[in-house]
């Protein structure tokens, strides 16, 4: 059996590959859930692409989501919490949007979690078109991949902000969908993938940048024509995209 570890490892520096332009010098990171409650996640100031084992850190979520879940505001708490998920020993400092990881990874079904800032993807989300990302499907592998629906979360301050502000769209999409988002978008920062594996996280960038570029091309030419609810929700549940969406997340070819 493979170690989730070694495979986030391999993903994180697969994402930090140059020629994909999804992240530069020590931007994005990466999660993966270990255990219920505990997760492995990139530390702060570690490059995706030279990763190595010892560029991630295991921490404790409840310390984390118990700070995001309260009221409280003072930047000073954000290290306390930290400091009490690597259970008072002197580990690496994971990266603050560990905060983040930690509400995506409580989601059912989520046990890998990827944050980058594709370039393609960004050039919309620092635009005024950002929310085109989320109004519909434009093409059929778009449902396949990334799911039916997405979120997009207005910006707000990277770490507990943040945190909190990508807790409450997950926690109203869950609630009008049963499920969670396999993309969340940030305006004006990025995207955070939710996966049951690191293949599909990788799978679901990549249809996330892809799905960015066609945007681009369309708003260059026209409107975006999105399908309609019928050929989406057609898509959604087809049962031969069903298995084609299975093996995507197992990693096999299509």
């Amino acid at each position: 059996m493979s170690d989730p570890i070694d495979e986030l490892v391999a993903l994180s520096r697969t994402l930090g590959e140059p020629h994909r332009d999804l992240v530069v010098l020590a931007e994005g990171n990466t999660s993966v859930r270990v255990d219920e409650g505990r997760m492995v996640v990139k530390t702060s100031g570690s490059r995706l692409g030279s990763a190595s084992r010892d560029d991630f850190v295991e921490v404790e979520t409840k310390p984390l989501l118990e700070l995001i879940d309260s009221a409280e505001t003072d930047d000073s708490l954000v290290d306390a919490a930290m400091r009490a998920a690597r259970g008072g020993q002197e580990r690496p400092r994971p990266s603050m949007e560990a905060l983040v990881h930690a509400v995506c990874l409580r989601q059912p079904g989520v046990d890998v979690v990827a944050h980058t800032h594709p370039v393609a993807v960004n050039a919309i989300l620092c635009s005024d078109q950002a929310e085109r990302l989320v109004d519909g499907a434009l093409f059929p592998d778009q449902v396949v991949v990334m799911g039916r629906h997405a979120v997009l979360v207005p910006y707000a301050d990277p770490g507990l902000a943040l945190a909190r502000a990508v807790n409450a769209e997950l926690e109203r999409f869950v609630a009008e969908h049963g499920r969670p988002p396999k993309v969340v978008y940030l305006a004006n920062h990025g995207i955070f993938v939710l996966a049951g594996s690191t293949a599909e996280a990788l799978a679901v960038t990549e249809m996330t940048v892809k799905t960015a570029r066609v945007l681009s091309g369309v708003l260059a030419v026209g409107r975006p024509r999105y399908l309609t609810e019928a050929q989406a929700d057609r898509i959604d549940t087809r049962p031969d995209e069903a298995l084609r969406r299975r093996r995507l997340a197992e990693g096999s070819p299509c």
